[in-house]
């Protein structure tokens, strides 16, 4: 089995939803723009101990094709919502990656080019 397999994408996508949306929010003259990412963006996704989204990370592809962990949000059960945001010089990056865990459904992805 690869890893890839496990994976699930947009297309795939159930009764609630998974997929880590991303959105950026591109500030003027600020230096630093913010990417987001949130999950259950359309329709919440269900947040107790029995059935959560437990983290999203994001990931920055650079436009040299190196990939770079830009970080993790570890969400608590009937606590936190799903969501996170991370500060970045978008002018480094030509795409966005996420992941997001649901510990019911699996591992989802989603990616927006810049």
């Amino acid at each position: 089995m690869k890893f890839a397999e496990i994976i699930r994408s947009p297309e795939a996508e159930g009764k609630e939803k998974h997929v880590p949306v991303i959105e950026i929010d591109k500030c003027q003259n600020c230096g630093e723009d913010v990417v987001r990412i949130i999950v259950g963006k359309e329709v919440p996704h269900p947040s107790t101990a029995e059935h959560h989204i437990a983290w999203a990370e994001l990931f920055g592809v650079k436009k040299n094709g190196q990939v770079i962990c830009l970080g993790r949000a570890d969400f608590a059960p009937s606590y936190a919502s799903p969501n996170a945001r991370w500060h970045v010089t978008l002018d480094e990056f030509k795409a966005f990656g996420a992941l997001s865990y649901c510990n019911v459904h699996g591992l989802w992805e989603n990616m927006l080019e810049v």
